[in-house]
């Protein structure tokens, strides 16, 4: 179906810049380029990070579609320049090369990369115009745009967070008792963005061990949406199942191979009456429940409590002691192209899955409290609240 709140990025890896637009935000949003910078450096940060991050100061340009701070309702415009461009700028440039420049050709596809499928599909002889644009760089423009969902949703009590469950064999235990904010704090002050301070210290070990040995560590990170209200997504048609669209859009983030709500892949292993969560009621709070185990929807639809989703990122692609390959050019057995990446990108992945979560969010939530304007649908979601109190 439509999304009412779109956006496209465009941009290579090494190119001059990424470019993401918007269209769908409404007039009177209070909107800087303050709000978008922060998550651009919250995704920059993290152990076992490359050279890459060391170049690169992501800070956006926003061209259109905002006036004195505030949204117009018109389509918005985000530019985030690659300083390294400068590097690069004979390699990825739109004309034709001059000649002698290095071309940086690449032609020996790594394992688990879009590499050999994306060449053989586009026709591709150099796979550098397969990686230039599957690189996970891309999802600097996201983080821009879902900086803007995030700020609409703030205006309505819908906050999201992630921290880092594990990395490699090295797992939080699901025990961890603590709140919310809790969390917040001890993911934004961690390396590693990992709420339990002895963890953490397990986890760096593992990234220094799989560096030493030129290999790379994937992990699973969680994102949690508080304050949504009952009611967003449908159960009437599949792509509107709230859950599915989550789920979707996760997925889409590189190297994500896994997507579980709540309790996730256990309720397979339990019975029914150790996994939904009871329906309880008094007259001064209304409908409640003392557990989660559904992950905040049910039907595809939100029902109250903290969306809770994890996501399973494998180990990177490109290895330091590479593995074997196939040269395109002379069909000759090889080993994988050694390009610039990090050793684990799990607590950068976990600011990816905010923005994506933020994303799916977003429509579903105008679907149903829409306007062209911030006090329009202020007064719409309001009249939702009310009604809501009379169940």
């Amino acid at each position: 179906m439509p999304e009412v709140f779109r956006f496209l990025t465009a941009g290579e890896s090494h190119g001059e810049c990424l470019t993401t637009v918007i269209d769908g935000v409404p007039a009177g949003l209070a909107l800087t380029d303050a709000h978008i910078n922060e998550d651009l450096a919250r995704r920059q940060r993290g152990y076992g990070r490359g050279g890459r991050m060391k170049i690169e100061r992501d800070q956006v340009h926003i061209s259109a579609g905002v006036r004195w701070g505030l949204t117009l309702g018109s389509p918005i415009t985000l530019t985030i320049a690659n300083r390294d461009w400068e590097n690069w700028k004979g390699t990825m440039s739109p004309g034709p090369p001059e000649p002698g420049a290095a071309t940086k050709e690449v032609t020996r596809p790594r394992p688990g990369h879009a590499d050999l499928a994306g060449a053989m599909k586009y026709g591709h002889h150099d796979i550098r115009n397969v990686l230039e644009r599957s690189s996970a760089r891309e999802t600097t423009a996201r983080v821009a745009a879902a900086a803007v969902a995030k700020r609409l949703l703030a205006e309505f009590g819908i906050t999201i967070l992630s921290h880092v469950v594990g990395i490699g064999a090295v797992r939080v235990s699901p025990d961890l008792d603590l709140t919310w904010d809790d969390i917040r704090q001890r993911a934004e002050a961690s390396e590693v963005r990992c709420a339990d301070s002895a963890v953490e210290t397990e986890m760096i070990a593992a990234i220094d061990d799989a560096k030493a040995k030129g290999d790379t560590l994937g992990g699973v990170f969680e994102v949690v949406a508080l304050g949504c209200p009952v009611g967003l997504g449908s159960y009437v048609q599949w792509d509107r199942r709230l859950d599915g669209r989550i789920a979707q859009a996760l997925c889409s983030i590189q190297a994500i191979k896994g997507v579980e709500f709540g309790l996730g892949f256990e309720t397979a292993r339990r019975s029914g009456s150790q996994v939904h969560d009871e329906i309880l009621f008094d007259p001064a709070g209304g409908f409640r429940r003392t557990t989660n185990n559904a992950g905040g929807l049910e039907g595809g639809v939100t029902n109250g409590q903290p969306v809770i989703v994890r996501a399973a990122m494998k180990p990177l692609s490109t290895l330091r002691t590479p593995l074997r390959s196939v040269d395109l050019r002379t069909r000759e057995a090889v080993e994988a192209v050694v390009e610039r990446s990090d050793v684990s990108a799990v607590p950068a992945a976990g600011i990816v899955g905010e923005a994506m979560m933020a994303l799916a969010l977003v429509t579903p939530f105008l679907e149903k409290f829409g306007g062209d304007s911030i006090d329009e649908i202020r007064r719409n979601f309001q009249a939702y609240q009310d009604a809501l109190k009379s169940w």
